[in-house]
């Protein structure tokens, strides 16, 4: 009875994509979500140039064919001329979500003053939840979990701890979360007793 829970990473590189250097976002992505997921996982794993159309196909692909639950697109988010990821997740989008895009650069900022440069973007396009990540896995990380002071306490929380409530929303398998790494939250009424799903 349990809808398997389907993420599509994609890492979208010109360089990358043909083979000039090694990409490190999808492997960055996995490591992530392997140690935060405790629900069962399977990746729909894509690296594509920074090319408006192939990502606006790519996209299109895995939430209507793949039937992902959440897309996770890294690199091609700031200023330069190739970068056309948040123009292309939005053209594709049912609805926009901002509130993502405006925290990952908060959280960010705790870092680089550079962070008000990128352009990341969050959308939903049918039963899917994309979103916009960094192309730095040291970025992706912070971004994803959060940041924490030196003593290990949480002093930012992170994206994902949005994330599977907004999979529930829209219709997703329930996911949940290693608490070590990030707290998934969800207001009491959502949320299922442990061992239920």
């Amino acid at each position: 009875m349990n809808e398997e829970l389907v993420i599509g990473l994609v890492s979208i590189s010109d360089r990358a994509s043909t083979g000039v250097y090694e990409d490190k976002g999808i492997p960055a992505l996995e490591e992530w979500l392997s140690s935060a997921l405790t629900t069962p996982w399977r990746a729909e794993k894509r690296l594509i140039a920074d090319d408006r159309e192939t990502i606006e196909n790519t996209l299109i692909s895995l939430a209507d064919r793949s039937i992902c639950h959440l897309i996770l697109t890294t690199g091609g988010t700031g200023p330069a001329l190739r970068d056309v990821t948040p123009e292309a997740t939005l053209a594709i989008a049912d609805k926009e979500m901002p509130g993502f895009g405006e925290e990952m650069r908060r959280i960010s900022l705790n870092f680089v003053p550079t962070a008000i440069l990128s352009r990341q973007v969050a959308v939903i396009r049918k039963q899917a939840l994309i979103i916009n990540l960094p192309g730095q896995p040291k970025s992706i990380k912070e971004t994803l979990e959060g940041v924490r002071n030196p003593d290990g306490t949480v002093a930012h929380v992170g994206i994902f701890a949005a994330v599977p409530y907004c999979i529930d929303l829209i219709g997703g398998p329930y996911m949940e979360t290693d608490e070590a790494v990030i707290k998934a939250f969800r207001p009491k009424s959502a949320k299922k007793p442990a061992g239920s799903c």
